[in-house]
């Protein structure tokens, strides 16, 4: 070589600043592994090329995400990050159900309402997860293997794809239950649904919509069957699946009603679960960006990405202190209630009492939330 005298530090640095103290395998926790990548025409591994696989382990609640559970989210994104072997992060959940619903509603009613200070510490959090998310140095495919809701669709519309189960919902719960949805929807919602009033809609009704509608509508990117009947694939017979226009409206995703949901929700339990189909797509997605030139790639990513950054760090600093105050408040009430159903057999205030004493000027104090709440079963 004409230019071998030149002096050169061949051993490679090490860029890492995160270990696995932030990771786990029993639940509630946030898993991290590595997975060869596959060649997905033939089934074929690749050597020293892998997927790295953050996972939100906690089932038995949806996979809601406690604060240790955010803190491993974050450290996987930015592990991965700085993984020179790593070709795309894969975001999913543990189980059959759910991707993620949120934030876990138990810890928010039993240690942070009426604690506005450590929800602010929380929420700092909390944005540093979607940060991590926006800012990760792969391409990050959402697996939605359920329900994407609340944060739970937040933070799976920070990654940059979305592959999802055909059983898989999505859309928001704070305004039912005292938060709004500033963890990113009513950022990312207007960008990623055709009109402000679905994003409005969305943001605010509390309605799950269904794989097939967000897919048609353009909110993720592909949806697969995940049931099978006898040995053969079926879409999910809980929602309407044929491309068709019904009295002047677009049908194609909307859930069925009476005894045909009656007889889907039956279908459902029967059926058995199989995820193959999901992970040969996400397979075909990472096995394109593996074919692409790396540095391109996450220039083209990272500049799309900016949009979706520039509304939501516009409006993060004011949501986290907004959030942290109304712990005192609407949230105190909604997530106790949410946390005691099984206490109260019930899951939501009741709102019109609670407005009829608004606007009766009453003060937000104990004698309020007694009134409101509903009370345990005797």
């Amino acid at each position: 070589m004409a230019l071998d005298w030149l002096p050169r530090d061949n051993v490679l640095k090490d860029h890492q600043l995160i270990g696995d103290e932030f990771f786990g395998t029993k639940p509630p926790c946030t898993m991290y592994e590595k997975k060869p990548l596959v060649n997905p025409q033939t089934g074929e591994t690749v050597d020293g090329l892998y997927t790295a696989w953050i996972t939100l382990n906690n089932p038995a609640q949806y996979n809601s995400y406690t604060t240790e559970m955010v803190k491993g989210v974050i450290a996987g994104m930015k592990k991965a990050s700085v993984d020179r072997s790593v070709v795309a992060i894969i975001f999913t959940g543990a189980g059959d159900r759910a991707f993620c619903t949120g934030g876990n509603t138990k810890e928010y009613a039993e240690y942070y309402t009426r604690r506005p200070r450590e929800y602010r510490d929380y929420i700092n959090l909390f944005s540093g997860m979607v940060d991590a998310i926006l800012d990760a140095g792969a391409p990050v495919i959402r697996r939605a293997n359920g329900m994407s809701v609340a944060g739970g669709q937040e933070i799976g519309q920070a990654c940059d794809l979305t592959i999802a189960s055909d059983l898989a919902t999505f859309g928001q719960a704070g305004t039912a239950v005292g938060s709004t949805p500033d963890g990113g929807s009513t950022d990312f919602l207007p960008w990623q649904l055709p009109t402000i009033e679905l994003a409005m809609w969305n943001c605010i009704s509390n309605e799950q919509w269904s794989a097939y509608k967000m897919y048609r509508l353009g909110l993720i990117t592909d949806v697969v069957p995940v049931k099978k009947l006898d040995g053969k694939w079926i879409k999910n017979p809980s929602v309407i699946t044929d491309k068709y226009i019904e009295d002047g409206k677009i049908v194609y995703g909307e859930p069925k009603t009476g005894e045909e949901a009656k007889k889907a929700r039956e279908i459902i339990k029967t059926a058995e679960t199989d995820f193959s189909l999901l992970d040969r797509r996400v397979n075909e997605i990472v096995w394109t960006f593996a074919n692409l030139m790396p540095l391109c790639l996450m220039k083209a990513i990272e500049t799309i990405r900016w949009k979706k950054r520039y509304f939501w760090d516009t409006n993060k600093i004011s949501a986290k202190y907004w959030l942290a105050a109304n712990m005192n408040m609407e949230a105190y009430l909604g997530f106790n209630t949410f946390n005691t159903e099984d206490m109260t057999g019930q899951r939501r205030i009741d709102f019109i009492k609670y407005r009829q004493l608004i606007a009766q000027g009453h003060s937000f104090d104990d004698e309020l939330a007694e009134q409101v709440m509903p009370k345990p079963k005797k």
